[in-house]
C-alpha cells in the first residue's frame, strides 16, 4: 500500500478504521476488475475528485462522513449494476455530492455488465483522472464490441499496463480475425500468466486454427483445469469429438464445466451414447447436468426420453422446465407444453416467451395473444423476442394494429428486431405505408431493417422505391446480405432494369464477397426473360452447375418462355422441370399452360394427362380479405361462403361492368 500512501498525504492524519474503509472501497473496485494487485500497486492518484480537507476536528469528522458516504455509494453502484439495476444506479451516481475514481469506474463497470457501451464510454470521458482498473474495463468492453481501433488507443494512452489489459487486447483482436496482430502483442508481453495462454489457445480455436491452438496449449507453463477445458472445449467447437474425448480422459482434474462441455459436445454432434456414458460416470450432478441432458435429447429427436430424464431429475429448476416446454414446441406438440406449462410452480420470462412462440408458430389462431394477456396479468412484463413472436402470429390488420400499441406501451417499439417485424407485417397486410413509417422512426438500422423495407417496396411493384432503399442502404455503411440481393435483383426484374440488374448480380462475389445461390440466378433469369432475352437467359442457366439447377430457376425460365411463345424451349425446359420435382404442379401448370396459350392442345392434354397419371395435385390459389377483424378466404368456383350469393351479386352489378369498360372479356361471375 506503499503507493497509495504516498498519493494521498495532502489528506489531513485520520483514524486507522477510517483508513480501512477507504482502502476497502479501493480494493472493491480493484478486485472485481480481478485486477486487485496491479491496481494497488499503480502510481495514481486514488484521491478525491475535489475534496478540500481542514485539519480541524470538524474537518476530520466531515471528512470521515463524506467518504464513508461514498464508499457505501461505490458498493450499492455495483450491486444494482450486477442487478441489471443500471438506470438506478445512474441515478444514485447522479445524486452523489463527490465521487471518487471508485465512483466512476462502479458506474463504467454497470454500464458494460449491461451492454451499455456508450453510456460508459461517455463516463470514461468525464472521469477527472483514469486509472488502470477503468481503462482495463474499457479496453474489454470495446474488444467485445470489436472496437479495436478504440480498444488500442485507450491501451496506448495507459501509462501503466496489466496483464487484464493485454489479455482483453488480444482477445479482441481475435475476435476481429486479426489473428496476426492478436500474436504480435501476445509475444510483446511482458508477464503471461495462464489466463493469457488460454486466451491464445481460445482465439486460434474461434478463427478455425486449432493445430495452432494445440501447440499453445502444449506450451503453457502450467495447466490449470481452465485451460485444459478450454482446449477440450475448443476441439468440441470445432466438431473434432474424438480429440475432445481424448482429452477429456487425460485431465488430471475435471470441474462440473468440464464434465458439462464434454457432455454437450456429444449431444451436438449426436453422439448420444458417449452423452449417456459420460453423464452417468459424474461423480457429481447439479440442475445444469440435468438440464443439458433434457435440451440435449430433445436436440436430437429424443423428446419422450428427454422427458423421461427430466422426470428423473432430483430438484428441477426452472431452467430445466423451460428447456422441456421448448422442446415439446419445437417438435409442434403444443398439447404437452402446454400441460406441462400449466404444472410449472413458477415461470420467467422464457416460460412465456417459449409458449407465445409455439402458439404464434403452430396455432391455433388467438392463443398467441391470449398467453401474452395472461403474462401481462402475471405482473411478467414482456420483452422484445414476446413482442416480436406476436406480430409475427398476426393475421389480421386488427391484430397486427393491437399488438403494436401493445409494443409502444412497453417502450419497445424502437427496438430493431421488433420494428423490422412491424415493417414487415404490414407490408404482408398490404400496408406499405406503415411499413414505411416504422422504417424511418428506427433510429438503429441493421441489414434486416434495410431487407425488410426493399423487400416490402419490391412485392408491392414499386421496383424504383426498392433501388432507393439500397442506395440508402448503401450510403449508411451496412453491407447487403444474400437476403437484400434477391430483393434488390427482384426490384429490377419489376421495373425493367435489365442492365442495372446484370450489374448488381456481378457485384454480389465481385463487389462483396457473396456466392450467388440458385435464388439469385432464378431473379437474372427472371429479368432476361421479362425483357425478352430469352436466348441469354438460358446462357445463365447453362453457366450454372447443373447440379444447382433448382425449381426456381428453370421455373423462371419456364415463365419467360411462356411469356415470349418459345414453344420449343419451353417444353425442353418443362420436361427438365418435371423431372427435377416430378411431386410439384408448378411444372405441369406452367408447361400445360405455354401449350395451352399456343394452341397446342394435344400436348396440353397430354401434360395433363400426366399429371394426373402421377398423382400430382395443384394447389388452389385463394384470396384472403379482413372484415371486422375477421379473415375470410375465396378460393377460384368457391361457393362455400354463407353470403356467397350477396357476394355475387354485389361483383356483378358493381365491378363487372367496370371491368368490361377497361377491356376485360372474361366470363360472368355468377356462372360456375
Amino acid at each position: 500500500m506503499g503507493c497509495y500512501h504516498q498519493h494521498m498525504n495532502h489528506i489531513v492524519t485520520i483514524s486507522n478504521r477510517f483508513q480501512s474503509h477507504l482502502k476497502l472501497s479501493t480494493i472493491f473496485c480493484c478486485v472485481r476488475h480481478g485486477t486487485s494487485s496491479s491496481c494497488l500497486g499503480t502510481k495514481r492518484n486514488l484521491g478525491f475528485e475535489s475534496t478540500k480537507i481542514s485539519s480541524s476536528n470538524s474537518g476530520k469528522s466531515n471528512l470521515r462522513s463524506t467518504v464513508l458516504d461514498i464508499y457505501d455509494c461505490n458498493i450499492k453502484i455495483s450491486q444494482l449494476g450486477r442487478c441489471g439495476n443500471v438506470r438506478e444506479a445512474r441515478k444514485l451516481f447522479n445524486e452523489m455530492p463527490h465521487h471518487d475514481v471508485v465512483s466512476y469506474t462502479s458506474m463504467i463497470t454497470a454500464y458494460l455488465k449491461n451492454n451499455e457501451l456508450w453510456k460508459a464510454e461517455k463516463i470514461f470521458q468525464i472521469m477527472p483522472e483514469r486509472t488502470i482498473v477503468a481503462e482495463s474495463a474499457m479496453i474489454d468492453g470495446y474488444a467485445k464490441a470489436v472496437l479495436m481501433d478504440k480498444a488500442q488507443e485507450v491501451f496506448d494512452a495507459m501509462t501503466e499496463t496489466n496483464v487484464f489489459s493485454w489479455t482483453s487486447l488480444i482477445s479482441g483482436y481475435f475476435r476481429d480475425g486479426q489473428v496476426a496482430k492478436a500474436c504480435q502483442l501476445f509475444d510483446q508481453m511482458p508477464a503471461k500468466n495462464v489466463v493469457s495462454w488460454t486466451t491464445m489457445v481460445l482465439g486460434y480455436a474461434r478463427n478455425g486454427l486449432i493445430d495452432q491452438a494445440r501447440s499453445v496449449f502444449n506450451q503453457i507453463p502450467e495447466k490449470n483445469t481452465v485451460s485444459w477445458t478450454a482446449m477440450m472445449k475448443s476441439y468440441v467447437d470445432n466438431g473434432q469429438i474424438d480429440e475432445a474425448l481424448k482429452l477429456f480422459h487425460e485431465m488430471p482434474l475435471r470441474n462440473l464445466y468440464s464434465w458439462h462441455t464434454m457432455i454437450s459436445g456429444c449431444l451436438d454432434y449426436k453422439r448420444v451414447n458417449e452423452a449417456f456414458k459420460l453423464f452417468h460416470s459424474m461423480p457429481l450432478r447439479n440442475a445444469v447436468s440435468w438440464t443439458i441432458m433434457v435440451s440435449g435429447l430433445a436436440r436430437n429427436g429424443l423428446t419422450k426420453l428427454a422427458r423421461g430424464y427430466f422426470d428423473q431429475m432430483p430438484n428441477k429448476d426452472i431452467a430445466a422446465w423451460n428447456a422441456m416446454i421448448t422442446a415439446y414446441v419445437d417438435e409442434c406438440l403444443m398439447v404437452e407444453a402446454s400441460e406441462l406449462f400449466n404444472l410449472m410452480p413458477k415461470r420467467n420470462t422464457v416460460t412465456w416467451n417459449a409458449v407465445i412462440d409455439g402458439y404464434a408458430r403452430h396455432g391455433p389462431d388467438g392463443e398467441a395473444m391470449k398467453h401474452l394477456i395472461l403474462m401481462v396479468r402475471s405482473c411478467i412484463k414482456p420483452n422484445e423476442s414476446t413482442l416480436t413472436s406476436i406480430l409475427t402470429s398476426c393475421w389480421g390488420m386488427l391484430e397486427l394494429m393491437q399488438a403494436h400499441a401493445l409494443a409502444i406501451l412497453l417502450g419497445c417499439e424502437c427496438e430493431t428486431s421488433l420494428s423490422n417485424a412491424l415493417i414487415t407485417m404490414y407490408s404482408r397486410l398490404g400496408d406499405i405505408s406503415s411499413s414505411g413509417i416504422a422504417f424511418e422512426n428506427l433510429k438503429a438500422k441493421d441489414v434486416v431493417s434495410w431487407t425488410a423495407m426493399l423487400l416490402a417496396f419490391t412485392y408491392h411493384g414499386h421496383g424504383h422505391h426498392a433501388l432507393h432503399v439500397f442506395g440508402r442502404m448503401l450510403k449508411s455503411g451496412t453491407k447487403p446480405d444474400e437476403i437484400t440481393f434477391v430483393g434488390v435483383l427482384s426490384a429490377c426484374s419489376h421495373a425493367g432494369l435489365v442492365k442495372k440488374g446484370q450489374k448488381l448480380f456481378d457485384s454480389i462475389s465481385r463487389a462483396y464477397g457473396l456466392e450467388p445461390s440458385a435464388e439469385h440466378y432464378s431473379c437474372l433469369v427472371d429479368i432476361l426473360g421479362r425483357a425478352g432475352q430469352v436466348h441469354k437467359a438460358m446462357e445463365v442457366v447453362y453457366k450454372m452447375p447443373e447440379c444447382e439447377w433448382d425449381g426456381a430457376v428453370l421455373g423462371a425460365l419456364l415463365g419467360a418462355c411462356r411469356l415470349h411463345g418459345d414453344v420449343e424451349m419451353a417444353n425442353y425446359i418443362g420436361q427438365k422441370l418435371i423431372e427435377l420435382e416430378p411431386n410439384s404442379s408448378g411444372g405441369y401448370v406452367l408447361l400445360a399452360n405455354v401449350f395451352a396459350a399456343c394452341g397446342k392442345w394435344n400436348e396440353f392434354a397430354k401434360v395433363r394427362k400426366k399429371m394426373k397419371d402421377q398423382n400430382v395435385k395443384k394447389v388452389p390459389g385463394f384470396s384472403l380479405i379482413e372484415v371486422k377483424g375477421k379473415s375470410h378466404a375465396f378460393f377460384s368456383g368457391d361457393k362455400s361462403h354463407p353470403r356467397v350469393e350477396e357476394i355475387y351479386e354485389l361483383l356483378c352489378e358493381k365491378l363487372l361492368p367496370v371491368m368490361h369498360e377497361m377491356g376485360y372479356n372474361g366470363t360472368n361471375l355468377g356462372k360456375s
